[in-house]
């Protein structure tokens, strides 16, 4: 089974929505944060995840970092409404 680590940092208490799609064994499973706040992880089995992460503060920054395995991507948005699209496999 293969982990993937997301970890959401940035200014603390900054809100953002986010929509998580993980593939495990062919299957797709979706997982919806209506409003988190940083900091916040989350860990989820999959081979392969799609997101999109929207700052919902203004004035603050919000830094994404994906771990599976030994690939690692980290990305960042700052002000309301900032939009991030990431994935990894």
């Amino acid at each position: 089974m293969t982990q993937i680590h997301i970890t959401m940092s940035g200014s603390p208490g900054a809100e953002f929505s986010a929509h998580w799609r993980i593939t495990h064994e062919g299957e797709i499973t979706e997982h919806v944060e209506e409003s988190g706040t940083v900091p916040a992880e989350y860990t989820f089995t999959g081979t392969e995840l799609e997101g999109t992460v929207k700052l919902l503060s203004d004035d603050e920054r919000l830094e994404v970092g994906i771990q599976k395995g030994s690939n690692r991507s980290t990305s960042s948005t700052q002000g309301g409404g900032g939009t991030l699209t990431v994935s990894i496999r």
